[in-house]
């Protein structure tokens, strides 16, 4: 494979890349192949789950996005990915956060920020992707489906890769997207 073959992997928010894509990210480098990742928010309202770290929570410290923005660059460095960008530039759309319903399924956060992406103009965002698109000119797009990929309450950041590819201007030759499965299968785990 060669560096003309390029890859784009279109993420919500810093960790999702690694726990959703990393090991092919890692091979798509190792084999030579053009990786970029494009994250759209700093998840800047993620839980924060760790007690020793409790002092990053969105209400204390105003969430953990600067410290997520480290951990992403020493992810791709672990990863061998040399291209990450945040969507529009670090910062230009918030996390918009999420709350957990008593059932267990995810619902709306209960104050969503102004500047949340969940406000954000939908074409405005998807032309931001839009450009890096037409830059990269990328074979492959990863991103979310529909449901967020993990049953998110409203439109995810991760816009469906189908529709934004159609927008710049360029059919599809191949799209994915990632979720999630509800229940454990051998298919779904990959076991035979």
């Amino acid at each position: 494979m060669t560096a003309d073959l390029h890859a784009l992997f279109v993420h919500a928010h810093p960790d999702d890349e690694t726990i959703n894509n990393g090991a092919t990210m890692a091979k798509y480098v190792a084999e030579g192949r053009g990786v970029t990742v494009v994250t759209c928010t700093a998840g800047e309202m993620g839980e924060v789950l760790v007690p020793d770290l409790g002092h990053l929570a969105y209400d204390k410290d105003g969430g953990p996005g600067e410290r997520r923005k480290e951990e992403i660059a020493a992810a791709m460095a672990r990863l061998g990915v040399t291209d990450h960008r945040w969507l529009g530039g670090f910062g230009r759309f918030h996390d918009s956060g999420m709350a957990r319903h008593e059932d267990g399924h995810a619902v709306a956060a209960d104050v969503v920020p102004d500047n949340g992406f969940w406000h954000a103009d939908l074409t405005e965002a998807a032309d931001e992707l839009v450009k890096e698109i037409r830059e990269l000119r990328p074979q492959v797009l990863v991103t979310y489906n529909e449901f967020g990929g993990y049953g998110h309450p409203r439109p995810h950041p991760g816009t469906p890769g189908r529709d934004v590819r159609r927008s710049a201007g360029r059919r599809p030759r191949r799209t994915s997207s990632h979720s999630a499965p509800r229940t454990t299968s051998p298919r779904s785990t990959g076991a035979r």
